[in-house]
């Protein structure tokens, strides 16, 4: 039985900021990017800030690889219906933060977005979807790229590579069975243990570095009180869930209700009219207006 380690969340916002654990991050990112990162260092993002609040669904981490990209990884554990519009507003906001007043476009700095959802984000049954922009001719079908100069004046070799990259990662969505390096990281990132035989980058670290047993009395102590505040919010979000349910039940039912007592009043009517009763005395009985049976 896999030992339990701590959730990915809590080692973002306590442990993976910590230059001794960037190979653990590094090895999430160079399976997910499918290209090898070096993280060069950690950034100020929006909840970077160390607080005394445990409860918050939200925690992100925001690094910067070697090549000066910018890696912003955010774990959401509640549902957010705007969450798709936060992830646009996050990177939005780090290309202009990160560029100069004054300083030419062409050193906008490449923004990955990898999103770890533990609830149902908009409709899709995969476990883990890339967002790239492309541009595609409306007649002709073909796809806008780069000039020869620009790719030796950039570097890169599309334009996608100038744009933001989006990754969500649906963890609830994942069957638990890896079959890849990169799934033995969403089986991490959904149950919080690492086999023996787990080979992806990073894990080996992990394993080693995100062992429960392993943090101080105090961390412990957080961490603990953390894992009781999630099981709290959870708590009182599948309570709320179901008095909605019971409350949409009985909504249903009175509705269901009063349709089968109209339903009734116009099969009545009509058998009525079929008879030849004058409507006036169809409608004083059936409560139906006048135009209503003419209708029938």
């Amino acid at each position: 039985m896999p030992q339990t380690h701590i959730r990915f969340d809590w080692a973002i916002k306590k442990l993976l900021r910590n230059k001794a654990n960037y190979v653990v991050l590094a090895g999430f990112l160079s399976e997910l990017l499918g290209k090898p990162i070096n993280i060069q260092s950690i950034l100020e993002s929006e909840s970077n800030q160390q607080t005394e609040d445990e409860k918050l669904s939200r925690v992100d981490i925001l690094a910067e690889n070697d090549q000066g990209e910018l890696i912003l990884i955010e774990v959401q554990n509640n549902t957010e219906q705007d969450y798709f519009h936060r992830m646009l507003y996050g990177t939005a906001r780090l290309i202009t933060d990160f560029l100069e007043k004054g300083e030419p476009y062409g050193n906008v700095k490449k923004v990955y977005s990898v999103n770890v959802v533990y609830f149902s984000l908009g409709q899709g049954n995969d476990y883990i979807y890339k967002g790239i922009l492309d541009f595609r001719g409306l007649h002709l079908e073909d796809r806008l790229g780069l000039s020869i100069n620009q790719q030796n004046l950039f570097n890169i070799q599309d334009v996608y590579e100038i744009f933001p990259e989006y990754y969500v990662i649906k963890v609830n969505n994942f069957n638990d069975v890896a079959k890849t390096t990169l799934d033995e990281w969403i089986y991490f990132l959904k149950k919080s243990q690492i086999k023996d035989e787990f080979t992806a980058q990073g894990l080996a670290e992990a394993k080693e570095n995100l062992l429960i047993d392993s943090l101080s009395e105090e961390e412990r102590a957080n961490y603990l009180r953390f894992m009781e505040n999630r099981r709290y919010e959870i708590s009182m979000l599948q309570g709320s869930r179901s008095e909605g349910r019971l409350e949409g039940l009985e909504e249903g039912l009175k509705e269901g209700i009063e349709q089968g007592k109209q339903q009734e009043k116009i099969n009545i009517a009509r058998t009525l009219k079929q008879r030849g009763v004058d409507l006036d005395t169809i409608a004083e009985g059936t409560g139906l207006t006048i135009q209503e049976i003419e209708k029938l």
